[in-house]
Parts: structure tokens; C-alpha cells; sequence
């Protein structure tokens, strides 16, 4: 298995605190199936900053240590970037990742909402030949309260992916059940880890994959490693989420 989103690099965030705990993490995969892991540490995110180079680096002494522990897991550098104005043009100044030897970029928002300017710069983005990949929509307020904010989204190209642990329910029943929802209306394209730790913040891919439609679970796969190889994906049509609506204060 591929796992597009994680955070496995030591010391460049709050992923894996050291050396070990990074090696312990790659065991923990190796485990469970995962031979792949994209490393995205935070960027921009208001606290911590990781250009393309300091990435680089880091994964190749990962790697290296991989290898000389006989662990089957090679890691790729990508970043989980959260979404600024000036992302273009760090992109074009060599400080950004797309994810593996694709042309797709893990973007974040801001967890409370959806910036104003996202629109134009996913849009930009795409201008640029990048494919922006949204993480865990699942967990943003703003969709959670009105999905068609991501349906807008992804009719316009842009890629979601939800997180492993939404779906094995560590983040609580609502966002469990709106997992489920954004998958079946086509409106995410990935399940990733967003693996932090071995403990609170594990990989729990397979029994998230194992959680779901078969079908489902096969096409998650498949673009992974579609994506993780520079290939393109194939989106199903999106449609929209079903909500209730109020009345007089009822539902």
C-alpha cells in the first residue's frame, strides 16, 4: 500500500520527535502492509516551515536508515502546505512539493474555514499545471456545516483525501459519518494516514480500508499509487451530500 500523507520526518514537526520514533513508525507501516509513505511535514501552516530542500534531506537519511534496519519501506518527500497567497510563487522559487513524481500538491486549510481567496488559488494552481489535493475536508468546520463548499471545489478540479482515523472513528461519530458521506458523493479521491505517532496518531489504513465498499476501498488504492507514480486520476462524477434542513428550529 501507498500512503500519500504523513508525518514521519523527526524534529521538523509534530509528527515523530526523533530518529526512533520515525524508524518505529516505518515498522508499524511495514506491519500493516504499507511499503510507501509520502513524508509531508506542515508548511505555513502559523507555526512551523518546511521548504523542498530541508524536506530532501530529511528523507534521504530516513531512507538511509531504513535500509541498514532491513525495513521494506521507502519513503518520498512531499509537504502538507496550508494554503497561503504567496504559494505560486514559492512554488516557482523551488520552496514547494508535489507529492512523489506527480504533479499534485497536499493543501491544507485552515480547520475553523475556508479562506476567501481559496477559490482563485486553486484555480491559479491548476493554471500552473498543479493539481491541488484538499486534506482532510472532513474535519474543516466549513464543510462540515455545508458540504457544497467542497462539491464547488471539486467540480473545478481540485482532489480531496480523508483521513484514515476519521473513518476508524477516532475523531467521534459526525465526522465518522461524514467521511462515509463525502466518499459515497465522489467528493474525495484518497485515504491517507496523516500518521503522526505510533500511538495516539497511528497509521490505520487497512482497517480503514477495510471499513468501506470494497470498490471503494480498491479505488482509494489505486490512486495512491496512480498518484505517487505521476499518473492521472480518474474522477468519478461528484455529487452533492445530502443534509437536513431546518425548520422553525426542528430538524
Amino acid at each position: 500500500m501507498v500512503d500519500l500523507h504523513s508525518h514521519i520526518l523527526s524534529g521538523l514537526d509534530d509528527g515523530a520527535a526523533d530518529i526512533v520514533e520515525s524508524i518505529e513508525m516505518a515498522k508499524q507501516a511495514e506491519k500493516e502492509g504499507i511499503r510507501m509513505i509520502v513524508a509531508t511535514p506542515h508548511h505555513k501552516n502559523g507555526q512551523y516551515e518546511n521548504e523542498k530542500a530541508a524536506v530532501e534531506a530529511a528523507v534521504l537519511t530516513l531512507n538511509k536508515h531504513l535500509y541498514e534496519s532491513g525495513i521494506d519501506v521507502t519513503i518520498y518527500a512531499g509537504q502538507e502546505v496550508r494554503m497561503y497567497g504567496e504559494l505560486l510563487e514559492d512554488y516557482e522559487n523551488n520552496k514547494l512539493l508535489p507529492v512523489g513524481q506527480s504533479t499534485c500538491m497536499l493543501i491544507e486549510f485552515p480547520s475553523n474555514g475556508i479562506p476567501a481567496f481559496a477559490e482563485q488559488v486553486l484555480f491559479d494552481m491548476q493554471l500552473h499545471g498543479i493539481t491541488p489535493i484538499i486534506v482532510h475536508p472532513e474535519r474543516n468546520i466549513a464543510i462540515s456545516e455545508n458540504p457544497d463548499k467542497l462539491y464547488k471545489l471539486i467540480k473545478n478540479g481540485a482532489l480531496s483525501q480523508i483521513t484514515a482515523a476519521s473513518i476508524n472513528g477516532q475523531f467521534g461519530k459526525k465526522i465518522k459519518h461524514l467521511s462515509m458521506q463525502l466518499i459515497e458523493a465522489n467528493l474525495t479521491h484518497f485515504i491517507a494516514s496523516d500518521a503522526h505517532n505510533t500511538t495516539t496518531r497511528a497509521f490505520g489504513l487497512r482497517q480503514a480500508y477495510d471499513a468501506i465498499d470494497p470498490d471503494y476501498a480498491e479505488y482509494f488504492k489505486e490512486n495512491a499509487e496512480i498518484v505517487l507514480n505521476g499518473g492521472y486520476i480518474a474522477k468519478e462524477q461528484p455529487h452533492h451530500v445530502a443534509h437536513k434542513k431546518k425548520f422553525l428550529g426542528l430538524f
